[in-house]
């Protein structure tokens, strides 16, 4: 065998044919079976017979058959992203982390929004996952924590792995950040700049993160012998207008005002910060405001929120690639890899300042 550097392309005759596994297997010197084993990333393949397949796959400009490699095998190379999420940010930047690794792979990507208060629920995952083979599904909240929703995905036989989830962490592979410490990072840095009355806005009470950023929240609190005030606490939604809610009735008339208000989530910020510029208010002079996600909207706003910067992209890809990564799995196809925990920044802006 001819090592990889060596190896050349067959001098073309100027016709369009499309390169078989055959011209791989050719051109490498080894056997179809190999090239084959290659291509899906299986183990027990030496390093340097590995370069050499892939190396000929690229000088031939190889492209492998998905559709006949599904009905050939027992894979589709589709994945399922399934949702049911306020927030768009997320959603995007979800799709483009799945994306990313999928398309390492080979393998694509079927986005499923599902709604999560339908009393069809598992009918419609069980009917989907009847119909369309999916080599493996990602779950985001609050799907990730629905019984009927694991019910129906384990009753399929599918792999998944869930996003951020908060009951029963070790039923499936998760990724996530340690909301409760990056919570608590941020009320410290608060607490630092001197203030003492910090109010809250919860996030939407079906996602677990709301529960654990919240826990953060009164860690750091307690810690510094303060308390969260009930009047302070407010329910939102993961959404812009449930910030505006929470404001109105954080800034009622005659009300005492926190000097800091932490909010769950950047939307909710900005619907707060909003209704707080419409009344008068000013940020950070009259109170500071930060949030939680650092979605692209953080940095137009004015002024600039300080906010947590939660790799939801980063997390995506991690996701896919716990489920396509054969070598998390041992002899008997049971997970080595359950969990990852990605890093999370404290990003300080100009939303709040020292008291």
């Amino acid at each position: 065998m001819k090592p990889p550097s060596q190896i050349k392309a067959p001098l073309s005759g100027g016709g369009t044919t499309t390169s078989t596994i055959n011209d791989v297997a050719r051109l490498a010197g080894v056997s179809i079976k190999t090239v084959s084993r290659v291509i899906n990333k299986e183990p027990n393949v030496r390093e340097e017979t590995r370069q050499k397949v892939q190396e000929a796959a690229t000088l031939l400009h190889y492209r492998p058959n998905l559709l006949a490699r599904s009905l050939a095998g027992s894979r589709s190379f589709l994945i399922g992203l399934f949702y049911d999420n306020p927030v768009p940010h997320y959603i995007d930047a979800m799709q483009r982390g799945v994306i990313r690794r999928a398309r390492e792979d080979n393998h694509h990507l079927l986005i499923e929004p599902q709604d999560s208060h339908s009393p069809d629920l598992e009918r419609s995952i069980s009917s989907l996952l009847a119909t369309v083979r999916l080599d493996g599904v990602i779950l985001t909240p609050p799907l990730c924590d629905m019984a009927v929703v694991l019910h129906a995905i384990e009753t399929a036989g599918v792999p998944y792995v869930r996003v951020s989830p908060f009951l029963n962490p070790g039923r499936s592979p998760s990724v996530r950040i340690d909301d409760v410490t990056a919570a608590y990072e941020m009320t410290l840095h608060l607490i630092a700049q001197g203030h003492r009355d910090i109010g809250f806005i919860l996030g939407h009470p079906e996602h677990g993160a709301s529960h654990l950023r919240y826990e953060g929240f009164v860690k750091a609190l307690r810690e510094n012998n303060l308390e969260p005030r009930a009047e302070w606490v407010k329910q939102g939604f993961f959404s812009y207008e449930s910030g505006i809610d929470a404001a109105r009735s954080l800034f009622a008339a005659g009300a005492p005002r926190p000097t800091a208000i932490f909010s769950s989530n950047d939307y909710m910020a900005f619907g707060l910060m909003a209704y707080a510029q419409q009344i008068g208010v000013r940020i950070p002079e009259d109170i500071s405001v930060v949030g939680f996600d650092d979605v692209p909207g953080a940095i137009l706003v004015w002024p600039h929120v300080t906010t947590i910067r939660q790799p939801v992209e980063e997390m995506a890809y991690a996701a896919t690639d716990l489920l396509l990564n054969r070598a998390t799995e041992d002899e008997n196809g049971k997970p080595i890899e359950t969990t990852r925990s990605l890093p999370f920044g404290l990003i300080v802006r100009e939303s709040a300042r020292q008291v």
